[in-house]
């Protein structure tokens, strides 16, 4: 059984319309995954991410992993049944939760040893181990291990990490090679070097995966650095595979690395920042607990067509919000991913429609760059 289909319908320049089918669904591309850290999108239930135009979600290996764990997971009938998601799931490694806690953990070939900030336990998260977690968590597309390194870093630094992040992929890609229904994705990382980047693009397709993530793009780079390398990146992978750009980011982000060739996105932006009150709007950003919203009749977002534009005032918002109801979030958060959301299908569009260079420069014209 053949994990994954991916073509590619529409191209404009360098930006990509695609369609990507699993066994759960089918994802049009350029997308934006919603993180659902701990078989949850914050705030949101499944149908609510259905109605905003959710083809697939994120899922994390190493909370998943921590609590409830993956037997239980497996034993419940697997992460679509557990969380009550019908379409699409991709699991990260839970590498970057890992490296993060740099003052907790010993890293070796075999893998990574870590205390966890929960309960104090000490675990062990090998390649092997990452592709049989996620096996058991039945997800749809699968990451191996792989090492993220925090911006700067050296250059011997650099390729320390990245000859072990390519002899974890080779022993991921092993481990993964028996099983049908799943994907696993290569991930390139390689710092701010183009040499290295090229040299992991090189090795990383050479093991020949489903699809191709750029990796250690959203850890504190020049944002001119992150695109140059996005774009050198992106054009050197497989043209039939998906490219997944992690943990990125912003609006303005995504339009440009559509630009430059980016299939799929993640980031929590639209989660964390709903509960922190800011809601993202067609014409930049809002913080919505400022006195200036405390009369405002007005919506969120005129241009927006999901229930909390519909429904309620940025007056009441504000209200919400100072008051620490637990609405606000909860109507801030579906604001913003369905925000994301329809940036993505008007990137869709335009893409198809010969028209992304003239959506481009639309949008920089009346969104608000923070």
């Amino acid at each position: 059984m053949t994990p994954l289909k991916f073509e590619i319908l529409a191209t404009d320049g360098a930006a990509r319309r695609g369609r990507l089918t699993t066994a759960h669904g089918v994802v049009d591309t350029p997308v934006f995954m919603p993180v659902g850290t701990q078989a949850t999108v914050k705030a949101l239930t499944p149908e609510d991410l259905e109605t905003a135009g959710a083809q697939v979600v994120l899922g994390n290996t190493y909370h998943l992993l921590v609590r409830p764990g993956p037997d239980v997971v497996r034993d419940l009938g697997g992460l679509h049944r557990f969380m009550g998601w019908r379409r699409t799931i991709l699991t990260d490694s839970g590498g970057f939760q890992v490296f993060s806690l740099a003052k907790i953990r010993k890293l070796s070939d075999d893998g990574v040893e870590f205390r966890s900030p929960l309960d104090g336990a000490t675990r062990f998260l090998s390649p092997e181990s990452v592709v049989e977690i996620q096996r058991a968590l039945g997800s749809d597309i699968t990451m191996p291990l792989d090492e993220c390194l925090a911006h700067p870093a050296t250059r011997g630094a650099t390729e320390r990490s990245l000859a072990l992040t390519l002899r974890w992929a080779e022993r991921a890609r092993a481990a993964h090679a028996a099983r049908g229904d799943q994907a696993l994705f290569g991930i390139v990382q390689g710092g701010t070097y183009e040499d290295l980047r090229a040299e992991a693009v090189e090795r990383t397709v050479a093991l020949g995966f489903d699809g191709y993530a750029i990796g250690g793009m959203a850890v504190g780079e020049p944002k001119p650095t992150v695109l140059e390398l996005t774009a050198r990146v992106a054009a050197a992978l497989p043209a039939d595979h998906p490219r997944y750009l992690m943990g990125v980011g912003k609006p303005e982000d995504l339009v440009e690395s559509v630009a430059r060739g980016v299939d799929m996105f993640d980031c929590v932006l639209p989660t964390r920042n709903a509960r922190n009150g800011q809601a993202f709007t067609s014409t930049g950003t809002v913080t919505i607990k400022q006195a200036q919203w405390i009369r405002e009749s007005g919506p969120l977002d005129a241009a927006c067509d999901c229930y909390t534009c519909r429904t309620f005032s940025r007056a009441y918002l504000r209200h919400l919000f100072v008051t620490e109801e637990l609405l606000a979030y909860r109507l801030l958060t579906l604001h913003n991913v369905r925000f994301y959301l329809g940036l993505m299908a008007a990137m869709r569009a335009a893409i198809a429609g010969g028209a992304f260079e003239a959506f481009r420069a639309r949008f920089f014209t009346e969104y608000r760059v923070s």
